[in-house]
C-alpha cells in the first residue's frame, strides 16, 4: 500500500432540547430530555479522564455508555481510523456503530469511490446516506437553489447541503450521540477541542482522536492498510466539496486547503445551531419585506 501525502430546507425547531454545554435546561420537560444528560461538572470530569485514554478505550467507553450512538464522517483520515478501530473491537453485532454520510452532491468522484470501498471493507457497518432535501443530483440541486449557491450565499449553502441533512439524519435515526473526526491538531476552532461535548440541542459529540496528530493518523492508516481517499496522494490533506477544497503545500496546516483565502474554518455542522436559526430568520424577514414591497407596488393597467 502506498501512502504519499504531499504536502425544501427545514427551519430549525425553536423547541429543540434546550441545553447549555451539557447542562439540561430546567425549562425542558422530561419527554424532551435526552437519555443521557451531563451536568457541567460531570462533563469537565469526564474530559479530564478521557483525555488520557487511547482512542480505542474511548470508543469502548462510548459503546458501553451512550445509547443511540452513530459515527458521522465524510471519510476523511480520522473518520477512517475511527471506523477501522471500531471494526476491531470485540463487541456483539447490536453494538456495531452505524455510519452517517452527508452526500452534499458536490463531493469529488474520488470520495464517492472511497465510500464504495469502505462498504466492502467494513460490511458490518451500515452507511446511512442523507442528501439535501428534495434533490438527488447536483443538477437537481442547481435547479432548486440556483447555480453556484456556495458563492452567492455561503451560509444558505451550508444549511441546505450540510446542516439540515445532518439534523434530519439525527431525527430520522433517533441519534443521541455521534463520533466525529475532529482533532486539536487540525487548528482553527478545533485547537481547544474536548474529547466529549454537548451541543445546544443536547446532542453528545465525541472526538475520540482529539489528541492525535496528523502524522499519527497517517501512520495508523498505513500500518493497518485502511482504504483512503486517492486525493491524499495528490497534495490534499483534508477533503470536502470539490468547489471549496484545494491541495496544500507540505508545510501548510492540515485544513489549509479548505475554504482557502477565507476566514471560514467549519462547514456549519459543528457551529452552533442557533447561528443558522438566526440566519434563516433573517432570510425569512427579508423575503417577507420583499413580498410586502411587491404587494404595495401599483398595478399598471
Amino acid at each position: 500500500m502506498s501512502l504519499h501525502f504531499s504536502s425544501d430546507s427545514e427551519v430549525p425547531n425553536t423547541k429543540d432540547i434546550m441545553t447549555e454545554s451539557g447542562y439540561a435546561s430546567a425549562t425542558s420537560s422530561d419527554d424532551e430530555l435526552p437519555e443521557v444528560v451531563f451536568s457541567k461538572p460531570h462533563l469537565r470530569f469526564l474530559n479530564r479522564q478521557l483525555q488520557f485514554l487511547e482512542p480505542q478505550d474511548i470508543l469502548k467507553w462510548c459503546i458501553t455508555t451512550l445509547p443511540h450512538l452513530y459515527q458521522t464522517t465524510a471519510f476523511g483520515l480520522t473518520g477512517l481510523v475511527t471506523l477501522d478501530m471500531l471494526s476491531k473491537l470485540d463487541i456483539p453485532r447490536p453494538q456495531v456503530v452505524d455510519v452517517i454520510f452527508l452526500d452534499t452532491l458536490h463531493h469529488f468522484p474520488e470520495t464517492l469511490s472511497l465510500v464504495d470501498r469502505v462498504r466492502k471493507t467494513y460490511p458490518l457497518n451500515n452507511i446511512h446516506v442523507f442528501k439535501p432535501a428534495g434533490t438527488e443530483t447536483a443538477e437537481e440541486f442547481a435547479k432548486k437553489h440556483g447555480d453556484r449557491l456556495w458563492e452567492r450565499d455561503e451560509q444558505l449553502y451550508d444549511w441546505v447541503a450540510k446542516v439540515e441533512p445532518a439534523r434530519r439524519s439525527y431525527r430520522d435515526l433517533n441519534v443521541h450521540a455521534v463520533l466525529t473526526g475532529r482533532r486539536r491538531s487540525q487548528g482553527g476552532k478545533r485547537g481547544e477541542l474536548d474529547v466529549i461535548e454537548v451541543d445546544e440541542t443536547g446532542l453528545i459529540k465525541i472526538n475520540p482522536l482529539a489528541n492525535w496528530t496528523f502524522d499519527q493518523v497517517k501512520q495508523y492508516i498505513k500500518d493497518n492498510n485502511v482504504p483512503y481517499n486517492e486525493l491524499l496522494d495528490r497534495g490534499y490533506k483534508s477533503v470536502g466539496d470539490w468547489h471549496s477544497t484545494q491541495p496544500v503545500a507540505a508545510d501548510e496546516d492540515e485544513r489549509a486547503g479548505r475554504w482557502k483565502g477565507q476566514e471560514k474554518t467549519e462547514c456549519g455542522i459543528h457551529n452552533p445551531l442557533s447561528k443558522f436559526g438566526q440566519y434563516l430568520q433573517e432570510l425569512e424577514r427579508k423575503r417577507e419585506e420583499q413580498a410586502l414591497a411587491q404587494a404595495l407596488q401599483p398595478t399598471v393597467s
